[in-house]
């Protein structure tokens, strides 16, 4: 998790998958929790209250997929998640780089 001042440069070529969406935090935190986790463990953010800009960038999805449940065994096979976060007037959701299912040649 990156909160940042402004948006980021582009960087979607090291990623799959990456996308965009605005929303609205009145409260100034953002409470960040997997699907497992329990809300009062959940890790907690300071952010500028008001309309924000995330971005979800996914990597190493290939190698995850291909190994489906137990790509967690080890840091190399798992699905790496970056969020940004920034503020900035609302704008539709957007996809900045589609995953296909295929490997992306430009990523490391």
């Amino acid at each position: 998790m990156e909160i940042l001042g402004s948006a980021p440069a582009s960087d979607e070529a090291g990623f799959d998958h990456v996308v965009e969406a605005s929303l609205k935090s009145g409260s100034g935190r953002l409470v960040v929790m997997g699907c497992t986790e329990c809300e009062p463990d959940a890790a907690r953010f300071e952010v500028t209250p008001g309309w924000l800009r995330l971005r979800a960038s996914r990597s190493n999805l290939d190698t995850a997929g291909a190994l489906d449940i137990d790509s967690v065994k080890t840091p190399e096979t798992m699905e790496r998640v970056r969020v940004q976060v920034w503020p900035a007037a609302p704008a539709d959701v957007t996809v900045v780089k589609r995953w296909n299912g295929e490997p992306d040649p430009a990523a490391p």
